[in-house]
């Protein structure tokens, strides 16, 4: 069976314009991707999704395959991931590929390398999981105890009891998607038309690794890293 990476990168996007291959540390996002999928040695095909020529023709230059253009209704601000790995699914079984999984990898995430790729495989395969998604510990300030809402112009625990009672030990461990940066759904997960099965397992990375380009200031930021040799 066939476990195929999907590196999707629309040409529209507009927080970051062309933001796919926006350089950070001299490279484009999409090129770190790349990078980490070719050197992962776990991928039996590296795809490339998008709408867009100069994308296309630069995923092609870095080794990734490019065997369809994804649709315009997959490619505005609205579209959902779960749609673009169908598409994905669909193309590749119509070329008789029979597809074990899809490991979505998104360019945003610079920091994600090909040990990450392999580890996650590796997690996902000996758990036999439906989902495998890579995630980062929440800080211990911003999980559900610690936070507060407000009501009738004060602010109250947002879970009740007491402000300030439970103390850093006491507070439940809480992880947070990081993007993600990686995420390996099965064939019949997303034929049921979700992207989450059971079971559902996580990889952690750490705060660094996790970054995830969203913003200009997120790319001002990894370009700092990148070009300090601090990640």
């Amino acid at each position: 069976m066939t476990l195929a990476a999907l590196i999707p990168a629309r040409g529209g996007s507009k927080g970051i314009v062309r933001k796919n291959l926006a350089l950070c540390g001299g490279r484009s996002l999409l090129d770190w991707t790349a990078e980490a999928v070719l050197k992962s040695g776990v991928i039996d095909r590296a795809i490339l999704s998008t709408d867009d020529d100069a994308i296309a023709q630069a995923g092609k230059t870095l080794g990734l395959q490019v065997p369809f253009r994804r649709p315009a209704d997959l490619s505005g601000d609205q579209a959902l991931m779960l749609g673009v790995m169908q598409h994905c699914l669909a193309a590749l079984r119509d070329e008789g590929e029979d597809v074990e999984a899809l490991v979505l990898l998104q360019p945003t995430s610079p920091f994600r390398r090909a040990h990450h790729i392999r580890q996650a495989v590796e997690k996902f395969r000996g758990y036999q999981a439906a989902t495998l998604v890579s995630v980062v510990r929440v800080p211990h300030r911003f999980v559900p105890e610690a936070q507060m809402r407000e009501e009738d112009g004060k602010l109250v625990p947002y879970l009740g009891g007491e402000i300030g009672r439970t103390r850093r030990q006491d507070k439940a461990v809480s992880f947070g998607r990081n993007g993600p940066a990686v995420l390996i759904v099965r064939s019949n997960v997303l034929d049921s038309g979700a992207l989450y099965g059971d079971p559902t397992i996580g990889l952690e990375m750490d705060d660094i690794t996790s970054i995830d380009i969203d913003t200009p200031e997120d790319l001002r930021l990894a370009d700092h890293l990148m070009n300090t040799g601090y990640a």
